[in-house]
């Protein structure tokens, strides 16, 4: 489920020793695996088919190279901002598969995604239409859109990233969004091309997107029965990977739920998949600082921190901690914690783990997705590289920052 295994007492990713990484490129850091980013495109794409766009959503990571790579094997892009929509085009993403998602769209981003030409906007509200509609008047054209409706479904999974509930913030009520297409059908500056939903994350029972996905194909019947035709239906992404013990989907199983929920309807279908591609692709590698002892409590001090990684403070996410070399040592039931100034700076709670000596470093995996793109510098710490593996061989693809990055803004505007 993940490119990383030992390999004569060695951490490997595919076919390269991190403690080469390490050596080279120091910690903290992230490393991914092309060859896993790749395999796990491909077997989506080939198992949803040619009737549907399978989109890569950016926000899970938004690195320029993997971006790049995704362009050239085909893939389209979920945004949720403008500048997603600049890092796509500047990686060579084609505007034409292109959709851009998000509840906030400012009158900037609208223009710029018009001007660029993208595939979609998905549209959140009433008011965002209204909004996109003016824009486009103003700009002498139509704006392709699709409604992104909320279908009540309750995804079951963590409720910060359930998306999908009446009480979210995200979509139109699937009861009130008939009467909007219905009352701007007409509108001049409006190109009604879809419909979509999105109903949460890390998904690993299939059957609430099965119900979403019939909800959406009522709704896309009843527009037809008034004569509104659409393009495509936009079926979210949120398909979950395994960071401990879960059993994801297969992009068979995914293809299956879709294909039976919206079996005999022809209809071209629009994808977003982001951690289900990238997030085994990643790891976060980390040096140990110390290991101290509470009454009782032990501590592995680690030189990465929440803002490296922040799922385990946000969401209490569970990652696996792997020591970069083998260890006979005895496990240690311990926390896994950063230097940040924080109680909630922690990758691991009373964690089982080989006490290996300070100096060590470990592998934090699972941060392909949600890792890098959420850190911060936080403590004005720099934020770490990013490395990219191509079978034997690492290329740095972000550099690590230094602290005049992080002063400079500040130093630009002179002291008194």
């Amino acid at each position: 489920m993940h490119p990383f295994h030992y390999q004569n007492g060695q951490l490997y990713v595919d076919d390269c020793p991190l403690h080469e990484i390490v050596a080279r490129y120091g910690t903290p850091c992230y490393v991914y695996s092309e060859l896993h980013l790749r395999e796990r495109y491909h077997a989506f794409a080939h198992a949803l088919g040619a009737q549907t766009l399978t989109c890569y959503a950016v926000k899970a990571n938004s690195n320029l190279h993997l971006l790049r790579l995704l362009a050239q094997w085909g893939a389209g892009f979920d945004i949720v901002s403008g500048g997603e929509l600049a890092r796509v085009l500047r990686a060579g993403g084609d505007p034409k598969k292109i959709v851009f998602s998000g509840v906030g769209k400012s009158r900037e981003e609208i223009r710029a995604a018009l001007d660029a030409g993208i595939f979609c906007l998905n549209v959140e509200s009433a008011a965002e239409l209204e909004r996109i509609a003016e824009v486009a008047t103003e700009m002498g054209g139509r704006a392709p859109v699709a409604l992104r409706v909320n279908p009540d479904v309750d995804a079951g999974t963590h409720q910060y990233i359930a998306t999908g509930l009446k009480e979210s913030k995200f979509g139109i009520p699937i009861a009130a969004a008939e009467d909007l297409y219905r009352r701007a059908a007409e509108w001049p500056s409006i190109e009604f091309i879809g419909v979509a939903a999105h109903i949460g994350s890390q998904l690993i029972d299939l059957q609430p997107l099965g119900a979403a996905a019939r909800r959406l194909r009522d709704l896309y019947e009843r527009l037809r029965r008034h004569g509104i035709e659409l393009a495509h239906i936009d079926l979210g992404g949120g398909v979950g990977i395994r960071y401990h013990d879960e059993v994801p989907p297969s992009p068979a199983d995914y293809a299956a739920i879709l294909d039976d929920a919206l079996a005999g309807l022809e209809v071209h279908r629009v994808v977003e998949l982001g951690r289900a591609l990238v997030g085994n692709a990643g790891t976060l590698l980390t040096r140990v600082e110390y290991w101290k002892e509470n009454e009782g409590k032990h501590f592995c001090v680690v030189d990465a921190a929440m803002n490296d990684l922040l799922r385990p403070s946000l969401y209490g996410a569970w990652h696996e901690i792997l020591p970069l070399r083998q260890s006979a040592a005895p496990l240690q039931e311990c926390d896994v914690v950063g230097p940040v100034c924080e109680s909630g700076d922690f990758f691991a709670k009373n964690r089982s783990l080989p006490a290996v000596p300070v100096g060590e470093n470990l592998a934090i995996l699972g941060a392909g997705a949600y890792g890098f793109a959420m850190s911060s510098q936080y403590n004005t710490r720099p934020r770490a590289p990013e490395v990219l593996v191509q079978g034997a061989e690492s290329r740095c693809i972000r550099r690590r920052e230094t602290l005049a990055d992080l002063l400079s803004p500040e130093e630009d505007c002179p002291l008194d």
